[in-house]
């Protein structure tokens, strides 16, 4: 669907288009001399009428023309209404996105419950707790997206009533998006959204990055970012973090990622403990723990406590081709729960009516997008292990260093995936390694801990929303249309010069009396 403005313009352009005898490239020639054809004094006037109106802005103009720097202004009404519908259109999204994943753990939980009843007596009290936190959740989040709507729009119309709206169209976007930010503290005082504050700072980047390779001046300096593969490139840096920290400090990973990254590493606990302290260079401490582990799943196996690579404590008795082998068949599995809602979910959803006119070719796509982020998801893990154990068989050692470059070209499954999810999935990863980069440097005492600034998340996340707001204000041609679209909705851009019904009646009377 085109974004609100390109609608209005192509609307306008309709309007504008001269009819057969109305002597339509009348008034001044391409070239900008006078018209050669000659005219009657009637189609002279209707031609002075048309170049009277006021031109509607073309298809790539920024939101501050439309509010700043168009002649359109609302009454204080409809400036009421924008504010009161964006701020329900943002509780809606916030509410609707929340509720969804609350609603998805609680059946989980009831579903877990069902099957051992054992301990149902103990679950019946978790589960109502489970579902009063999910529905304050849910209440949390819709109020942190509709105060964010509501007070960016209130911002955008105060300072343009105060400043004007042409004197304060460039920054006016900026500063009402960092003044919305902080109602990021609505989703909880005591609550950290570090991963949510640095992926946004992602977006901010990127977009920031796109206009600064429009831009003359800075375009030489971010021509690099242009890079085809730099998605992958970004992929491989956050792998190697976050697939490190997965063995060496779990304890700078999210809750949710460290458990999403234990079940689909696919080692058990005693493994990763294992292969952490042959790595860091201390002593053993539970190899018998991992013989037991083994023995369990059918395979006897004794661990040599002088080993240089932790190959055997890996895999066992398996060689390390047969092991990565074995891991992507049972990876899979693994992932294609993961992906089949994600894929088949919204074709239902969104593609409901199309279902019934082509269903299978709607849902051969979902099919075949499942079946590749299945295969991305299953080859990442199973590479992981296999690059490590081809580093540590070449150089006969396992280090930290070592264990970092391993994990390194794992980041090049992300081929794998569609082109278009491909940056989506590379600044999601590379936020997440960002966070566990510093919670690692804080740990060690590299950086100091600021005890003034308890909330670095809400400043990060501020930050980023007035460069986000302002790309949205000023460059929205480096957004994408599904995520313009989404920012128009909410929102509410207004309708371009002489779309308003005032604004139209306005004109007729000028053309009016010009002739």
């Amino acid at each position: 669907m085109p974004s609100a403005a390109a609608a209005a313009a192509a609307a306008s352009r309709r309007r504008r288009r001269p009819r057969d005898g109305d002597g339509g490239g009348g008034g001044a020639g391409e070239d900008g001399g006078p018209d050669r054809r000659g005219g009657s004094d009637d189609e002279t006037s209707r031609s002075h009428c048309a170049d009277a109106r006021p031109h509607p802005p073309p298809p790539s103009s920024s939101y501050g023309d439309l509010l700043g720097l168009s002649s359109v202004t609302l009454t204080d009404s409809e400036k009421v209404w924008r504010i009161v519908t964006a701020s329900a259109k943002g509780f809606s999204i916030g509410a609707g996105l929340k509720g969804g994943l609350a609603l998805f753990s609680v059946l989980v939980r009831l579903r877990r419950r069902r099957l051992s009843a054992s301990m149902r007596k103990a679950e019946l009290f978790s589960n109502r707790e489970a579902i009063v936190i999910a529905l304050k959740e849910t209440l949390r989040y819709g109020l942190f997206l509709g105060t964010f709507a509501g007070t960016f729009v209130s911002v955008d119309e105060i300072v343009a009533a105060l400043g004007g709206h042409r004197r304060t169209g460039k920054w006016r976007a900026l500063l009402a998006g960092a003044i919305a930010g902080p109602s990021m503290l609505l989703t909880g005082l005591n609550t950290q959204h570090t991963s949510l504050a640095i992926y946004i700072l992602m977006r901010a980047a990127v977009l920031a990055s796109r206009c600064g390779i429009k831009s003359k001046r800075f375009g030489k300096l971010c021509r690099p970012l242009t890079w085809k593969h730099g998605d992958t490139f970004l992929m491989c840096l956050s792998s190697s973090q976050i697939l490190s920290a997965y063995i060496l400090k779990q304890e700078s990973l999210p809750p949710s990622y460290k458990s999403f990254l234990n079940k689909h590493g696919g080692k058990d606990v005693t493994i990763l403990q294992g292969v952490k302290e042959i790595a860091s260079g201390i002593p053993f401490t539970n190899l018998q723990a991992i013989e037991k582990y083994y023995k369990s799943t059918g395979v006897d196996i004794k661990l040599d406590p002088e080993m240089k690579i932790p190959c055997s404590m890996v895999h066992g008795n398996q060689s390390c081709s047969a092991h990565a082998i074995s891991f992507l068949i049972e990876a899979y599995k693994r992932a294609l729960p993961v992906y089949l809602p994600v894929y088949l979910v919204p074709a239902l959803i969104v593609h409901r009516k199309g279902l019934l006119k082509r269903p299978y070719t709607i849902l051969g796509k979902g099919l075949f997008g499942t079946a590749r982020s299945s295969l991305f998801l299953s080859v990442y893990c199973a590479s992981a292990w296999m690059w490590t154990c081809i580093l540590f068989r070449i150089f006969k050692k396992c280090n930290i260093p070592m264990l970092a470059m391993g994990t390194l070209p794992t980041g090049l499954a992300l081929a794998i995936e569609k082109k278009s999810r491909r940056i989506e999935i590379s600044l999601y990863c590379l936020a997440r390694a960002i966070e566990s980069f510093f919670t690692c440097m804080a740990d060690v005492g590299y950086l100091p801990k600021s005890r003034r600034l308890t909330r670095v998340d809400v400043v990060i996340f501020s930050i980023s929303t007035a460069i986000i707001m302002h790309c949205y204000a000023q460059e929205r041609e480096v957004f994408r249309s599904k995520y313009l679209n989404v920012l128009d909705w909410v929102f509410g851009v207004p309708p371009p010069p002489c779309e308003t019904p005032r604004c139209k009646q306005s004109s007729e009377n000028s053309s009016l009396t010009l002739t």
